[in-house]
């Protein structure tokens, strides 16, 4: 199973939770693997430099090179996922909502330094030239990428909603965090299934 995690802030926010998960599964007889894509962790690529569309590519081959039968993506990890894979989408998220929310955390971090920053300003700035949102610097093709990104729906595609892990969003909460019981249900409703529906 090739996992996609959250982009960005979120991947911050729920780098442990993704581990545990994965571990969860393995002790449930399912192997996965975790890439580390252009721009993020370990990678020495640019984020600046690239755009959506690249990371989809990089998931992609990712998920031929290591023979993934399906897939796994937290939050917005399901802008990534290859189509022609089975995916459960675990609380999928769109673009535009991640900008938000990355968004509104510039701003307060503007005010609270005293600099004079809006909305409408940096979304101008980041259509143009990108812009540093929560320590990533996100280039312009990615952000505008970004801005109308929605994760795939199709027969293939099968969300798992917050509600049937029980307990808030670990994204909402404003440092990273972890929730072993909500990682052990997400890799329970998985492995019960066996296999999403092709």
């Amino acid at each position: 199973m090739l996992v996609l995690p959250a982009l960005f802030d979120e991947a911050n926010k729920m780098r442990r939770f993704t581990v545990q998960v994965m571990r969860a599964l393995d002790d449930l007889g399912v192997d996965s693997f975790l890439p580390d894509l252009p721009g993020c962790n370990e990678s020495l690529v640019p984020l600046d430099n690239l755009s959506l569309e690249d990371l989809r590519v990089a998931a992609s081959a990712a998920a031929e090179a290591f023979g993934a039968t399906e897939v796994l993506t937290i939050r917005t990890g399901a802008l990534l996922a290859p189509p022609s894979l089975p995916t459960w989408q675990y609380a999928p998220q769109t673009g535009a909502k991640l900008l938000r929310s990355m968004l509104r955390a510039r701003l307060i971090a503007s005010r609270e330094a005293g600099r004079a920053e809006t909305q409408e300003q940096l979304l101008e700035e980041g259509r143009k030239s990108g812009l540093m949102l929560a320590g990533w610097p996100i280039g312009a093709a990615m952000f505008q990428e970004l801005e109308t990104a929605v994760p795939s729906a199709s027969a293939t595609q099968h969300v798992i909603a917050q509600s049937q892990v029980g307990g808030g969003g670990l994204w909402l909460r404003a440092e990273p965090s972890h929730d072993q019981t909500q990682a052990d249900a997400l890799a329970q409703i998985i492995a019960a299934n066996d296999r999403v529906d092709t």
